[in-house]
């Protein structure tokens, strides 16, 4: 990336994403996870002043496959991260990638306002955001 033009995470974020509710199964959301063709879950708000969650796939392997507990009796609200890390849309990628390795996350929603814009992960800022001026 070039010092003159800053690369914002909305620029590399994937527009695509899933969002479920906490009371969804973990059955249910594998598949729509494999359905939307999407590697994490966003967890909805139960109300205004909820937080959003996130569920990634080494959550479910971890916390269900792992402890032999069944995906279809295993609720999403049991096994997902809340409050999710989140950032917003105009932060510098340079940041964003600080601030995952600062808090051992690969992914994050990208929210702006209280909604969702879409998902970035490191994979977006290194595939679409370096060596962009080249």
């Amino acid at each position: 990336m070039s010092d003159a033009a800053i690369v914002r995470v909305r620029d590399v974020m994937m527009n695509t994403y899933a969002m479920v509710e906490g009371v969804t199964t973990v059955a249910e959301a594998i598949g729509i996870a494999k359905h939307q063709q999407v590697k994490a879950l966003i967890v909805n708000k139960r109300d205004a002043d909820d937080e959003f969650g996130i569920v990634l796939m080494n959550d479910i392997a971890k916390n269900v496959l792992a402890k032999d507990r069944s995906p279809k009796r295993t609720n999403v609200y049991e096994i997902m991260t809340k409050p999710a890390l989140s950032v917003s849309g105009s932060m510098d990628v340079r940041y964003c990638a600080r601030l995952f390795e600062r808090f051992g996350v690969s992914r994050a929603p990208v929210i702006e306002d209280g909604k969702v814009l879409g998902m970035v992960s490191y994979n977006n800022i290194v595939l679409n955001g370096m060596l962009r001026d080249e």
